[in-house]
């Protein structure tokens, strides 16, 4: 079932939003050649925890704060021991809940200097995320989005993970309908006034197949290839998509 949310739920998610994006911005800020992912996710804990929210990963068992993604880590990357180090890029994936409505924001950035190749995949993932975005408009049908994503994807030669999507968001960290970032722009419910979605391209250098560690969380290519990650909380409105969250 879909919860349509009212003007004043939307503003309650706007302001999870605006938490969320805060930690990533800072997260970000913190990036450098040796520093540990358990590192982030330690100042994560403190900064969500110091701004009165609640970190939802542990809610669904998962060992973490955030969810830290390098290289070829598709999502759900645990934090650890691994040191970062120049030439990595890392997905940082943050859910926060607030005032009992969650926010969601998800970025891949570079450590240290990259190559053009992998600057051109952060590119192209994250520009892939507002292709799907500009389609969040009531009376499209979800595909609209789906099918954005994944064209402008494979343009440039990448491929779109289709083992994860995005979701509806609202009072639960994952609410329907899911947003799959491929398909065609026939599929799909019709987008209504109130729909509130975590848009979420997984965009890998390689092919699109994926496997989980043994870990039971951990999501890599099965290749080996590079992945990124790229997602923002958007409110459908009567004048189009607002983006409830940012990564400034």
């Amino acid at each position: 079932m879909i919860h349509l949310k009212t003007k004043a739920e939307i503003e309650l998610l706007r302001i999870s939003g605006k938490l969320v994006s805060e930690i990533l911005y800072l997260l970000k800020e913190k990036i450098a050649p040796g520093v540990k992912t358990s590192e982030l996710d330690e100042l994560a804990g403190h900064l969500i925890r110091e701004r009165k929210g609640k970190p939802a990963p542990p809610e669904v068992g998962f060992p973490g704060n955030i969810c830290i993604s390098v290289n070829d880590q598709v999502v759900h990357g645990v934090p650890g021991n691994r040191v970062l180090k120049s030439g990595d890029i890392v997905g940082i994936d943050v859910t926060v809940a607030f005032n009992g409505y969650y926010g969601d924001i998800a970025g891949t950035f570079p450590v240290g200097e990259i190559s053009k190749e992998t600057q051109k995949l952060l590119d192209v993932t994250k520009q892939s995320l507002y292709e799907g975005i500009s389609k969040a408009v009531e009376g499209n049908r979800l595909g609209e989005i789906s099918n954005a994503i994944q064209t402008f994807v494979e343009k440039y030669g990448f491929s779109v993970v289709r083992k994860f999507v995005g979701h509806g968001i609202g009072k639960s960290m994952w609410e329907e309908p899911q947003v799959p970032n491929f398909g065609s722009p026939n599929n799909g419910i019709r987008l209504r006034k109130g729909m509130v979605l975590a848009i979420e391209p997984m965009v890998n250098a390689g092919g699109y197949d994926v496997k989980v560690l043994d870990d039971n969380w951990t999501a890599v290519t099965q290749d080996g290839s590079l992945s990124a990650h790229f997602e923002h909380t958007v409110a459908i409105l009567e004048d189009g998509p607002e983006i409830l969250t940012s990564f400034e």
